[in-house]
């Protein structure tokens, strides 16, 4: 990565710091507040555990491309609280996402967090769709950013011949992900087809398939 990447991977950085001060997650009331993942206490973000170390703040994830051999030719690889416990109560996380071409990151939303993607290789199809219906979109390529608000639905799209890749951030420790199709058709308990059928205007038999295809596999 050239000089100038680093400067612009920088600066994003410090727009998701700056960003965590009007975050949705809680306040911050203590120097640190490592979470217990194995606790039981059940509460707004994770208990803290009493022995930390450098390594509750430090994760090499996302330093190497992922495998992009999968349904929708793309991976996320996250570094939330779940991955870096050192993140409880800091409101922010990051991601990375590889995209073979062709790969795309479907249609969902993040129900906590405004998300920032930095072009790392590649270039991508963005967009994002405001509660009117209106679709903002854009071709971005290495080096260049684009911001996804919070609670509305987005996708990114590799629709060039080579490999893709962005690095993410987010103004929360645990963003959340739920994508739109997994979510209407691939629920657990399912929802039942007539609502799916009115819904979207069509068959029985095309709503089955559907669910079918995007069926947890087992």
């Amino acid at each position: 990565m050239a000089t100038s990447d680093y400067g612009l991977v920088i600066a994003m950085m410090m727009a998701i710091f700056l960003a965590s001060f009007i975050s949705a997650d809680p306040d911050l009331l203590q120097d640190v507040c490592v979470a217990d993942l194995s606790s039981g206490v059940k509460l707004n973000g994770f208990a803290c555990k009493s022995n930390i170390s450098s390594d509750d703040f430090f994760f090499a994830g996302l330093a190497k491309p992922a495998l992009t051999n999968n349904t929708f030719g793309a991976t996320v690889t996250s570094a939330s609280v779940q991955q870096i416990n050192g993140l409880n109560t800091l409101g922010v996380s990051m991601a990375r996402i590889d995209y073979a071409p062709g790969g795309i990151n479907p249609p969902h939303t993040h129900p906590r967090a405004t998300e920032i993607v930095y072009v790392l290789e590649g270039e991508l199809d963005v967009g994002f769709i405001t509660t009117e219906n209106k679709l903002f979109s854009k071709t971005i390529k290495v080096g260049e950013i684009f911001t996804f608000p919070r609670g509305l639905i987005h996708y990114q799209l590799n629709s060039g011949k080579v490999p893709a890749a962005v690095i993410v951030g987010f103004n929360s420790q645990l963003p959340g992900t739920q994508r739109v199709a997994n979510a209407l058709f691939a629920s657990s308990p399912t929802v039942e087809d007539v609502v799916l059928t009115k819904t979207f205007q069509v068959g029985t038999k095309e709503v089955e398939k559907i669910k079918s295809r995007l069926a947890p596999k087992k």
